[in-house]
């Protein structure tokens, strides 16, 4: 049992990356780019993407350590692994994860073949998980509080959310001149399961009274809440259900539902010097259906030789009298969830002019091409305690008219050398792309920080004349 809340504790930690997708970020050769800016300087007569296979995304990875680390075939015991995992970790590290099956997508112009103005439009299945690695819990399940009398142990460290949605979008993008690209987003999200503890406090505290020698004062102050939606029915004993099946069944056609909106620009100080931001999700969400919240709230404060609670030292109204004090309550209040917020902003130069051919492969067509480009990329994201911010470095380089290449370097605090690499190509009209994050990781995948790749496929349509 206790190796099994060791495994468990070093889990909270497993997949630790953003949302960030800086190679994806202005790579208007992709169709999909315009998702995390709309105002992107992209244009086509229409597109639509492969169904399912249009956007796919995985990312996995940990902060503190890898699987390496963990169970790495080295001598060191088990139990100390996870000690050592929990020892370098803080109640800030953070484990996210980030999943996106685009179903399908598509897009054209509007207005005629002269129009700068665009359509785009799509459905996406998304799985959203945060939660903060909880230092004191960790430390207090490895090790108990003997040696750790006198310490608070902050019951606060509890926070996490997690949500299946699909949302449902269309876009609208239109190029106001040769220098400035506006665009925005609507978006209707269907929430088919969401958990969220984000605003719990409280303390697990153990002292010695004075002048005794085996007597102690254990206080428990507890302030804990778990919202649901979508999950209650699943915990029944009546339930005979498919959790996955009713799930994907809420998610698209009986989820709680909710609002947002994507809004971006791209603008040219010189037809090489390009500036673009965008700030994509901002939205809630009315948590409705299936709803249930647990609270255990209350103080609860023991005086004896026995701080622990156990059952073969202490009588059973000790327990009893701990349940009294913080009982476990069960509401049924909506809610409001709040998508986490992303922000994208980047300056690019470009250089080394070229003449182009009949197509512009989905690219912004501006009186002058250029081979390369280079620039620097700010993403942020909104979190329950601190922002995440990253910083990315790129080069771009069209090795021939349909098939352009991206490298980027990426600074965040999760890795310091996370470099990506994204490609795309034009074969007639099937467009394909494939993009991967943390390429040195992929030495020996076991000592990984972090990994994540997207590809997708499309089908994009230009004028002859463009």
């Amino acid at each position: 049992m206790k190796k099994a809340i060791y495994i468990l504790t070093a889990l909270f930690q497993l997949s630790s990356f953003s949302q960030n997708k800086e190679v994806l970020y202005n790579f208007t050769a992709i169709p999909q780019s315009s998702l995390v800016n709309p105002g992107a300087d992209v244009s086509y007569k229409f597109y639509f993407g492969v169904p399912a296979l249009s956007g796919v995304s995985a990312n996995m990875g940990s902060k503190s350590f890898s699987a390496y680390d963990l169970f790495a075939d080295n001598g060191v015991d088990f139990n100390d692994k996870v000690r050592r995992i929990v020892s370098r970790s803080s109640n800030n590290d953070k484990t996210q994860v980030n999943q996106q099956l685009e179903l399908f997508s598509g897009g054209f112009r509007v207005g005629g073949k002269e129009s700068k103005s665009y359509i785009s439009f799509g459905v996406y299945q998304e799985f959203d998980f945060l939660m903060y690695f909880p230092k004191d819990i960790g430390v207090l399940a490895l090790d108990g509080n003997r040696d750790y009398i006198g310490k608070l142990f902050n019951l606060g460290d509890v926070n996490l959310r997690a949500e299946v949605l699909s949302v449902f979008h269309v876009g609208f993008h239109k190029k106001i001149s040769d220098k400035l690209v506006l665009g925005g987003r609507a978006k209707i999200y269907s929430s088919g399961a969401n958990a969220t503890s984000t605003k719990n406090s409280g303390y697990i505290y153990t002292g010695k009274n004075e002048g005794t020698a085996n007597v102690y004062n254990q206080i428990i102050s507890s302030d804990l809440e778990l919202k649901t939606s979508g999950i209650a029915s699943f915990t029944k004993d009546e339930y005979e259900g498919s959790i996955p099946g009713d799930i994907a069944h809420n998610t698209f056609f009986n989820g709680s539902l909710g609002l947002g909106f994507d809004a971006g620009i791209t603008y040219y100080f010189k037809e090489n010097l390009q500036f673009t931001a965008s700030v994509v999700d901002v939205g809630f969400i009315k948590q409705s259906k299936d709803i249930e919240t647990l609270t255990y709230k209350g103080y609860y404060e023991y005086e004896g030789v026995n701080p622990i609670f156990s059952v073969i030292d202490e009588p059973e109204n000790v327990f009893d009298d701990f349940e009294k004090a913080i009982p476990r309550d069960t509401l049924y209040n909506k809610y409001t969830t709040w998508r986490p917020v992303k922000f994208y902003s980047s300056m690019q130069y470009s250089f080394g002019e070229y003449r182009s051919d009949e197509d512009c492969n989905c690219k912004g067509k501006v009186s002058r091409r250029y081979l390369n480009a280079v620039g620097g990329q700010l993403f942020m994201m909104t979190m329950p305690r601190a922002p995440f911010t990253a910083f990315t470095a790129f080069y771009k380089r069209s090795i021939f008219e349909k098939l352009d290449v991206k490298a980027t370097y990426t600074f965040d605090s999760f890795s310091k050398k996370n470099i990506g690499l994204g490609i795309a190509g034009t074969i007639g009209k099937f467009n394909i792309y494939a993009l991967v994050d943390n390429l040195l990781e992929y030495k020996d995948v076991t000592k990984a920080n972090s990994l994540a790749f997207q590809f997708g496929f499309n089908f994009v349509f230009q004028d002859r004349e463009d």
